[in-house]
C-alpha cells in the first residue's frame, strides 16, 4: 500500500516538481474542519492507486512559502501535478470520484 507523503517547503521541489509520476498534494491545516473531512478520502486514494501516483499532504501552517507560491487562499486545496506543472486544482471538499478522475487523466 502506498503511504501518504508529508510534503514540506524543503522537499517540495524534489518530491513534487521533479516526480516522475503524477502527484496529488492536499494543502491542509489541523484546525480546518473540511480538511479533516477530506483526509480519509485522500488516504483511500493513496491506498487504491498504489505506486502509480504519489499522494501526500502539506500542512500550510508549517509550510507557508509553497502554499503562498501556488496561491492557496482556502483550504483544503488539492492540486494534481504532472511533470512539475499543476494540471488540476480543487478547492474545498471534493467527491472521491472527481479526484480519481483527475488522477486518471494525469496518468494517461
Amino acid at each position: 500500500m502506498a503511504q501518504l507523503t508529508e510534503f514540506s517547503d524543503a522537499n517540495f521541489e524534489t518530491e513534487v516538481l521533479k516526480a516522475t509520476k503524477p502527484v496529488l498534494v492536499d494543502f491542509w491545516a489541523p484546525w480546518c474542519g473540511p480538511c479533516r473531512m477530506i483526509g480519509p478520502v485522500v488516504e483511500e486514494l493513496s491506498a487504491e492507486n498504489g505506486d502509480a501516483v504519489k499522494i501526500g499532504k502539506m500542512n500550510i501552517d508549517d509550510n507557508p512559502s509553497t502554499a503562498a507560491g501556488y496561491g492557496v487562499s482556502s483550504i483544503p486545496t488539492l492540486m494534481v501535478f504532472k511533470n512539475g506543472e499543476v494540471v488540476d486544482r480543487f478547492v474545498g471538499v471534493q467527491p472521491k470520484d472527481r479526484l480519481q478522475n483527475a488522477l486518471d487523466e494525469a496518468m494517461a
